[in-house]
């Protein structure tokens, strides 16, 4: 299997993470979007959509969209709850990642982080702030109550949120007033395969 992606971005940590967690081997491509190596020919071939991360899997085929690519890394080991209304929850928490955290949690991130705040995009990461402690706000309610965020276990649920979570305070968020997300964070640090974005 090969995944092509970039180190820091968390959309790609998401797949490297299940491929740790579930001891699954695999070769990393590098790609580097900043240099706009996600709209060349060759990969626009793989993906049309121009976004990183890519899967080639072991028979050959592409698979996009970093959780749909967990979901099919995991389907069938302890990452995916076998109730189907756990399954539900999954993919709420899931859709959630997508269209409530991540947009503003890894937008003002990769403003902040990767471009270093360009003054033409400034008054875009001010209107991501809000709306990411909205999404934080929501996660703490779960994870005062609950290890993970669909019961005892952690499933794809947490690596999709935790992906940018633990990263949020490049993108200039603060945590330390989320006691139940700092220890869901550490809960996650200490599963058996865990690896760093970075590592």
């Amino acid at each position: 299997m090969k995944i092509y992606g970039d180190f820091y971005s968390g959309n790609c940590y998401k797949v490297k993470l299940t491929c740790s967690l579930l001891s699954l081997s695999y070769d990393w491509e590098p790609v580097d979007i900043l240099k706009g190596e996600t709209l060349t020919e060759s990969f626009l071939a793989m993906n049309p959509a121009g976004k990183i991360p890519v899967v080639e899997t072991d028979c050959g085929e592409i698979l996009t969209e970093s959780n749909a690519i967990i979901y099919f890394l995991a389907r069938d080991s302890h990452l995916w709850p076998s109730h189907t209304i756990d399954q539900a929850r999954v993919l709420q928490w899931q859709f959630f990642e997508q269209y409530s955290h991540e947009p503003n949690i890894a937008v003002a991130r990769f403003i902040k982080y990767y471009l270093n705040m360009p003054e033409h995009r400034l008054a875009e990461y001010q209107s991501k702030i809000k709306p990411g402690y909205r999404a934080l706000d929501l996660m703490e309610k779960t994870l005062l109550h609950s290890p993970f965020l669909v019961g005892q276990f952690c499933s794809i649920a947490d690596i999709s949120l935790y992906a940018y979570t633990h990263v949020a305070n490049q993108g200039g968020f603060d945590l330390d007033r989320y006691e139940g997300i700092k220890s869901w964070l550490k809960r996650m640090q200490l599963l058996d395969g865990f690896v760093t974005m970075d590592g």
